[in-house]
């Protein structure tokens, strides 16, 4: 980042905001001056992330939904555009997995997955774009997919599907919203520890091509990259954030 707070006076839509890699987005744009609007189905985690937030000079607000509900992804961008005015930075991080062999699978667990990680992503990116449309600047997308829209462990199917699908989203919006002047891009992370670190182990790091196991903020500083208004050739595409470990070959020993 060029400046102290690269992101002042930019307004930046995070879902999924009450753990995890979406908490560590939440404090890593507000320390960078903007305005930090959080969005979670857990009440309590996410006001939480925001009192955090706010202790520590930063400002924002807080909305409880379900992404997989359209009623709710509605409701809340009226309510952004009402009381804020507008947005520049959506975030699409919500998302969940059912790890079921494909023939346990029931159809109303592929549909959950399917609709809160991909529908949701695309519902939430669509009316987050009526908002950044009328910015001069336009504004800018970020989808939070997967290593696993690349390469599977087995009984992942609806999880694969949904981030698979989400990086065909992303160069598709890009095409559409391009004239908007809103760029569209996805990060594909990897083995990402958001708990305790310190408890990995040896193997856990050095079978990483980087020797070590990602953490939260290596996807902050992607999200940062994409979102930087100067950046704004790089659009339609997807990083990958994994230390390596796509490119790296595996046999039995």
């Amino acid at each position: 980042m060029t400046t102290e707070r690269s992101f002042h006076e930019k307004t930046v839509l995070i879902t999924g905001a009450g753990a995890g890699i979406g908490k560590q987005l939440a404090h890593g744009y507000a320390e960078q001056g903007a305005f930090v609007i959080l969005a979670d189905r857990d009440e309590a985690t996410v006001e939480q992330v925001l009192l955090s937030i706010k202790s520590k000079g930063g400002d924002g607000l807080a909305y409880t939904i379900d992404v997989s509900s359209p009623e709710q992804i509605s409701s809340m961008m009226e309510s952004i555009a009402e009381v804020h005015g507008k947005l520049d930075i959506l975030i699409n991080n919500a998302g969940l997995g059912v790890w079921k062999s494909p023939y346990d699978l029931a159809l109303d667990e592929w549909d959950y997955v399917i609709n809160t990680n991909l529908r949701g992503t695309f519902l939430c990116s669509r009316e987050a774009a009526k908002l950044m449309r009328h910015n001069p600047e336009g504004g800018s997308i970020i989808n939070i997919s997967s290593t696993r829209a690349l390469m599977s462990e087995a009984n992942s199917e609806a999880y694969a599907a949904s981030k698979g699908g989400i990086l065909s989203l992303t160069h598709a919006m890009a095409v559409s919203l391009g004239r908007d002047r809103i760029t569209v891009n996805a990060i594909c992370p990897g083995w990402i520890e958001t708990g305790d670190y310190e408890v990995l182990r040896a193997i856990d790091h050095e079978q990483h091509p980087a020797m070590r196991v990602g953490r939260p903020q290596d996807i902050v500083k992607a999200c940062f990259y994409f979102s930087d208004p100067d950046n704004d050739f790089v659009t339609g595409t997807h990083l990958v954030v994994d230390g390596g470990m796509t490119k790296r070959m595996l046999y039995e020993e």
